[in-house]
């Protein structure tokens, strides 16, 4: 096996599983830290700078790197890496002085941007700073797209939302509100240098199952329901409600009903409880508010009398699965099962819906009516149209909007100074080392043992009450402070120096998880195999270093580690070191040094 070059940028970002999880890598490690030492604002500059909107993800983000976190390795549950970010929103002192300032001579770059969701506002924020004159257009009324029309206001408050988008409005960017584009060949006759989509997946799907038509007055689309709760024009709902679907749109809809007088709410879904595409967390919360969840029941007609509503039947299935692992849901033969009710909300699932886009221009779509891009730089077959978030690659979630508007920056700046779009800015790497003394670190290594923190949320019986009272109260500073310590700073990376090895082995001894081994290399299967602790985990890299004494090579499992520095502790040379590994993901923005 070779040795390991770790200042290849991908290799140590790579080990650090919850940066290299997040779409947009925020710098999970550092932000942590910040909060430890209450540099409440730095901490929000450090999520500002990747994923724009750190009050809005704080709360709704899906967790893409909570999974991914390696205290979820050796112990029950990850560090709270959401709700630390939220932490970091709460508790921040006014930092707008921290913002970058638009130049104030402008770079004569005219970019419209369609929508003024996540990509498009992370689009406006990257470009501005560049020089470029950034117009978005929306239809609503204030920025913020689905964040503000889909999420409900008791998980994501609109106050939030306002000033988080009014950051990038401050940057010089025009917001056009109440404006509603019809028709993209009318944009790119304004001589737009390059224009960008970010409309989002506007349409839920509906079905035309019997008895739809006839009693269509008590059937919602779940999407479009909750946009009408959320501007005030729907107030109330039935008494029974049957909310159709098992995604994070049903949990929103199962909760808001509940909270407009919904008594007897109940979500139904085809699939298993644990193959539900909600996050496991807003599972949890519509259970907590008393909304029952029925599993493997796949609707097949609405009963009515004369047009109203009386019920949804269903059929009885389960999973059967091929050798592939592919599922089959296969009907038991058990009774049918009706369920009454006096509404329905049908969330399974949402489109894209570009009847604004003309078929005649040169922009190209699939069979299943998506625009045909390049998956990197996010461009149309019309080269300056570029698209990004749910109206790129499909519905997903916040934070890959955010990481696509990110992508679309780079390349409408690329091409509007007409360089080639694949020649990409790239992502660079650089280690400070930690030490302050022969036993010292610049950072905590003390690691809790304790469980992770909880959110405290509000009293059940008052949050039922009025949808717009926020759920959860976040973490006050000392369960904010606790939840830090379980971090295990994974940025901070063991780095090996044969020359100064004396192989003792009292880093081996020392090491808790016994992820370090000296032996005679091999190729990686084998190697694998006969370490002190064999490493299974192909998906995390060894990291091996040659040129000791004897011949020998020191091997690492990067899957276990624990970043504890007991290694660096022991060593009696100084052969190994504790060094902050920092990664720049380069972005058009003005962090972006441009030489």
């Amino acid at each position: 096996m070779k040795p390991t070059d770790i200042n290849a940028p991908d290799y140590l970002h790579k080990v650090v599983d919850c940066q290299w999880a997040c779409p947009a890598h925020t710098n999970v490690p550092e932000y942590i830290r910040q909060i430890a030492a209450g540099d409440f604002a730095g901490a929000y500059m450090t999520n500002w700078r990747s994923n724009v909107f750190p009050g809005i993800l704080g709360r709704v983000c899906d967790r893409p790197c909570e999974p991914a976190c390696r205290r979820g390795r050796v112990d029950k549950e990850p560090v709270a890496i959401c709700r630390l970010k939220r932490v970091a929103a709460d508790f921040k002192d006014d930092i707008h002085d921290q913002l970058p300032q638009p130049p104030t001579q402008k770079n004569g770059k005219r970019i419209a941007c369609v929508g003024a969701g996540p990509a498009s506002l992370t689009v406006a924020r990257d470009l501005a700073v560049l020089g470029y004159q950034i117009t978005v257009f929306d239809g609503g009324k204030s920025a913020g797209g689905m964040m503000r029309s889909q999420i409900p206001k008791f998980r994501l408050p609109d106050s939030v939302i306002d000033e988080e988008c009014g950051y990038i409005a401050g940057l010089d960017v025009e917001l056009r509100q109440d404006q509603w584009i019809g028709s993209l060949r009318e944009v790119l006759a304004d001589s737009w240098d390059a224009v960008f989509v970010g409309t989002g997946a506007p349409r839920g799907r509906d079905t035309d199952l019997p008895g739809r038509k006839e009693a269509a007055a008590h059937i919602h689309v779940g999407i479009d329901w909750l946009s009408s709760v959320a501007f005030g024009h729907i107030t109330k709902i039935a008494r029974r409600v049957i909310v159709l679907g098992g995604g994070n749109t049903a949990m929103d809809c199962c909760r808001s009903a509940r909270r407009l007088g919904g008594e007897e709410v109940h979500v139904v879904v085809r699939s298993g409880f644990d193959e539900m595409k909600a996050s496991p967390w807003e599972k949890e919360d519509a259970i907590h508010e008393g909304i029952p969840i029925h599993n493997y029941l796949v609707q097949k007609a609405f009963t009515h009398d004369n047009g109203r509503l009386t019920g949804v039947m269903f059929e009885k299935v389960r999973a059967e699965y091929d050798d592939t692992g592919r599922r089959s849901l296969v009907p038991t033969g058990e009774p049918d099962v009706h369920m009454e009710c006096d509404e329905v909300l049908l969330a399974i699932g949402q489109e894209n819906a570009f009847p604004w886009i003309e078929r005649d221009i040169g922009l190209d779509f699939d069979r299943h009516g998506m625009p045909v891009l390049d998956a990197q730089t996010l461009q149309s077959t019309l080269p300056r149209v570029f698209f990004g978030g749910d109206a790129a690659l499909g519905p997903k979630n916040i934070i890959t909007a955010v990481a696509q508007g990110h992508e679309a920056a780079i390349s409408i700046d690329l091409f509007c100074r007409g360089v080639a779009l694949t020649q990409r800015p790239p992502s660079t790497g650089r280690f400070i080392s930690q030490k302050m003394g022969i036993h010292e670190w610049s950072y905590d290594n003390r690691i809790s043992e304790e469980a992770r923190r909880k959110v405290p949320v509000k009293k059940l019986e008052d949050t039922l009450k009025d949808i717009k009272l926020e759920f959860e109260l976040g973490f006050d500073l000392a369960l904010a402070c606790a939840e830090t310590e379980r971090c295990l700073n994974c940025d901070v990376a063991t780095v090996f120096k044969p020359k100064l090895c004396i192989e003792c082995d009292a880093c081996v001894d020392i090491c808790p998880t016994e992820c370090i081994t000296f032996t005679a290399n091999g190729e990686e299967g084998e190697l694998r195999a006969r370490l002190k602790v064999p490493a299974h985990n192909p998906d995390q890299a060894l990291y091996l270093a040659e040129g000791l004494k004897t011949g020998r090579v020191m091997v690492k499992d990067e899957n276990v580690c624990l970043h504890c520095g007991m290694c660096a502790e022991r060593c009696p040379t100084g052969a190994w070191d504790m060094q902050k590994f920092l990664l720049n993901i380069a972005h058009a923005g003005a962090e972006a040094q441009r030489s």
